[in-house]
């Protein structure tokens, strides 16, 4: 009688904690953040960006830094008298996890605007038009093998690209435009450059990448051949939250008064000029 009387009370014990399991579960995972816009920055006094390590956007020269996202935002929270702190991260998709958990305000990166993107982000104007182009080596650096210049001989090809790389969608699409299957391995371990790298070597093939990231490399190693166009020019943003519209106006207003002041123009030119 004792023994079933301990079974029944470990039994309600038992559903009480897994309801307690489960309740903390639904908490958890519905909750909501609160909503951190242009007045909760402007309180704090800190605009919190996320970018990446590259050769145009953000790098380190001897003791400074440089790059052409790190002094626009550094332009821009002059303009707005607020500090500027800035978290390096290579992968798109941690930076968009980021912003979606509060812990950036802005993704200060060249981000292709897709339409599904549009539907779960708000994007400035354009900051930069760029394009996507295909890294592969010279002829006198193939065995005299001609360079690929048309698009339909990508077919059945592996082409190489940083781990969650916006060049992803594009070659996606750039399969159902030629009808046939490109392989598309993505790097976790690699950034444009270094896959350049790879490309001059002869270790991997080929690789696509930003073509202002490209032409700088080419500098740096003549055995690359940067010509074949994998995409049209594309107008390129920063995000930010689908609920920081009071933001995005600002971010929109600053980048208008920094063309207008001439502030804008110098940096691009800095960082683009052909």
């Amino acid at each position: 009688m004792l023994n079933r009387k301990l079974y029944v009370i470990y039994a309600i014990l038992l559903l009480i904690a897994l309801f307690t399991m489960v309740a903390l579960w639904r908490f958890s995972h519905n909750r909501t953040l609160p909503v951190r816009d242009y007045k909760d920055i402007t309180q704090e006094g800190t605009l919190r960006i996320v970018t990446e390590y590259n050769s145009i956007g953000y790098y380190v020269s001897g003791d400074t830094i440089e790059g052409f996202q790190y002094e626009l935002s550094k332009a821009i929270a002059s303009l707005a008298g607020l500090e500027v702190q800035t978290a390096l991260d290579m992968s798109l998709d941690n930076s968009f996890r980021m912003l979606e958990q509060n812990k950036c305000d802005i993704i200060a990166r060249n981000i292709p605007v897709t339409t599904e993107m549009r539907e779960k982000y708000l994007f400035t104007e354009p900051i930069v038009l760029n394009k996507q182009v295909l890294v592969q080596r010279t002829a006198q650096a193939n065995n005299h093998n001609p360079p690929i210049r048309n698009q339909l001989q990508l077919a059945n090809k592996t082409l190489y690209i940083p781990k969650d790389s916006p060049s992803r969608v594009r070659l996606e699409n750039l399969q159902h435009e030629i009808g046939d299957t490109i392989i598309i391995k993505e790097e976790p371990l690699y950034s444009s450059e270094q896959l350049i790298i790879l490309v001059a070597k002869g270790e991997i093939d080929f690789a696509v990448c930003d073509k202002k990231i490209a032409e700088n490399a080419s500098e740096q190693f003549p055995e690359i051949d940067i010509e074949t166009d994998i995409s049209f020019t594309q107008l390129q943003s920063w995000a930010v939250r689908k609920n920081s519209p009071e933001l995005l106006d600002s971010l929109n207003s600053w980048f208008q008064q920094l063309r207008e002041k001439g502030i804008y123009d110098r940096i691009y030119q800095r960082y683009y000029s052909e």
